[in-house]
């Protein structure tokens, strides 16, 4: 990579990229406790994940338990592998490496 991914380095969004690539492969997490980690309103967390889906990074599936709505965010593998780049840079940067 020779140029920093603007879409994750927004801080709010590096915040959910690193939530996610914490989970195991594919593993997704409840829209609440994703919330809750990054410490986002509702509306704001929404929005970001609406910009990291649409570049691909995570599949959000929304399903009911019971009656009640679940929404559920996971990284995809090309997520996995855009985050993995992100941080490469940033050690090459900090390393004083190309």
């Amino acid at each position: 990579m020779d140029h920093l991914d603007e879409t994750i380095h927004q801080p709010v969004r590096l915040k959910i990229m690193a939530a996610l690539k914490a989970l195991p492969n594919r593993e997704p997490i409840e829209f609440v406790r994703l919330r809750t980690i990054v410490d986002a309103t509702e509306g704001n967390l929404g929005a970001h994940l609406a910009t990291l889906e649409k570049c691909g990074y995570i599949e959000i599936t929304k399903d009911f338990v019971g009656k009640k709505p679940r929404t559920r965010v996971a990284l995809t593998t090309a997520g996995r592998r855009a985050f993995e780049r992100y941080v490469d840079y940033l050690r090459g940067i900090l390393d004083g490496t190309p």
